[in-house]
């Protein structure tokens, strides 16, 4: 669990960062949370953008991407979602 101080850090990192996956209509898959462990594991801070075209609510998408990469929800802002998972191999980040 990250604290206050740490989102906010994190926030601060992701705000340059471009969204690497996009969900669409088709909603939340195993293909695309399979892609997004790989990414998060590489990067440890990704940006998901949610298209205009998927109907679902915004807050339920990232706590489905969240859990199921097993990675924290940093923000979801607009229609973006921020996730940060502390790599095994790749570790970039230190938090405060």
């Amino acid at each position: 669990m990250l604290t206050g101080k740490q989102k906010r850090y994190l926030r601060s990192l992701a705000h340059h960062i471009q969204p690497i996956f996009q969900v669409g209509k088709g909603g939340v898959n195993d293909q695309l949370i399979r892609h997004i462990e790989e990414a998060i594991e590489v990067r440890e801070l990704i940006k998901i953008s949610i298209l205009n075209n998927n109907m679902d609510d915004r807050q339920e998408v990232a706590e489905a991407l969240a859990s199921g990469s097993g990675s924290e929800l940093v923000q979801v802002i607009g229609k973006t979602i921020v996730l940060y998972k502390e790599s095994k191999d790749h570790k970039e980040i230190v938090l405060p």
